[in-house]
């Protein structure tokens, strides 16, 4: 059964039976509001971007992988493609994340999501990140994005190394920039819990 994370919620990475899991994906979507005839943004397509930066103990950037880098150096992060418009239900852009091909100087990995093409979060809607055991093609928990406003991007969630395996912990701060590299200072504060602040098991 899916856990739906408030903000700081964190899951452990493991499955039925108490293992690590070794095979997940991130996924994120979201929607172009629709106005009407006369509700100002004509229907226009919203350009958002999915990113994974990959990061040591210390906190160090290691590596990305988005639409510029569609994987990691070491091919444990992959892209699975650019969207451009987040037309159609369900996921827009996805992220695929081997744990058990993550090289042993990653301990964390932080998702975010860019508007690429500058239009703000109050022109978009429904967006949601969620993480799917891709070995059984399960969801196992889900984080909705609520609020909007003026910013152009968000730090959704983070993979941490927690407890001799894995966690994600839904962060949902908000920040301003085109692409990852502009949320790199906005970043950092998160890194600074190591692991699970309170369970949603």
């Amino acid at each position: 059964m899916s856990v739906s994370l408030a903000k700081g919620q964190s899951v452990s990475l493991t499955t039925g039976d108490g293992s690590s899991m070794t095979h997940v994906r991130i996924a994120l979507g979201w929607d172009a509001v629709r106005k009407g005839l006369f509700g100002g943004f004509r229907g226009a397509d919203v350009d958002m971007d999915a990113s994974a930066i990959l990061y040591d103990a210390a906190g160090a950037h290691l590596d990305q992988a988005w639409f510029r880098q569609l994987k990691s150096r070491d091919g444990a992060v992959i892209h699975t493609g650019d969207n451009r418009t987040g037309a159609g239900e369900g996921d827009d852009e996805s992220i695929i994340v081997h744990l058990d091909r993550m090289p042993a100087e990653v301990a964390q990995i932080v998702f975010t999501i860019n508007s690429f093409t500058g239009q703000s979060f109050a022109q978009i809607q429904n967006a949601f990140c969620r993480l799917v055991d891709e070995n059984t093609h399960t969801e196992i928990a889900r984080f909705d994005v609520s609020q909007t406003g003026p910013h152009t991007a968000e730090i959704m969630a983070k993979v941490s190394r927690y407890d001799g395996g894995w966690a994600m912990t839904a962060l949902g701060e908000i920040g301003n920039g085109r692409t990852f590299q502009d949320l790199l200072p906005s970043i950092a504060p998160t890194l600074s819990v190591p692991g699970p602040r309170s369970s949603a098991e």
